[in-house]
């Protein structure tokens, strides 16, 4: 599942340099996905693509946008329930270059606890 930004968002701006996916921008801001630029997704607060969104799979044990959120806006997206391979996948087909570690608890909330 996707995470996506509440209307709640007070555009402070700390998700945006977090996410290991650049899958966040600024509200209004085009966003580039696939070598093309596509209309924001919002145009008055920060906004998550959710086709970039991996939830930090393969990289953190949690969402680093949700994790600095002051507000708390960063949430589980209902539109996009994915499972964890498929985010996985994605983090891997995002990041050809960047070798992966077996997931784990320290690389996914999926196995946490």
């Amino acid at each position: 599942m996707a995470t996506f930004i509440t209307e709640e968002c007070i555009n402070c701006g700390a998700c945006e340099p977090e996410c290991p996916n650049t899958a966040i921008y600024v509200g209004a801001a085009q966003y580039e996905f696939q070598g093309g630029t596509h209309d924001a997704i919002s145009n008055d607060f920060y906004y998550i693509v959710p086709l970039k969104c991996t939830e930090c799979v393969g990289h953190f044990d949690q969402e680093q946008c949700a994790a600095v959120c002051p507000v708390d806006c960063c949430v589980p997206d209902p539109n996009h329930v994915e499972a964890e391979e498929l985010l996985y996948d994605r983090a891997k087909q995002i990041h050809p270059e960047r070798p992966f570690s077996e997931l784990s608890a320290a690389n996914s909330r999926f196995r946490k606890g």
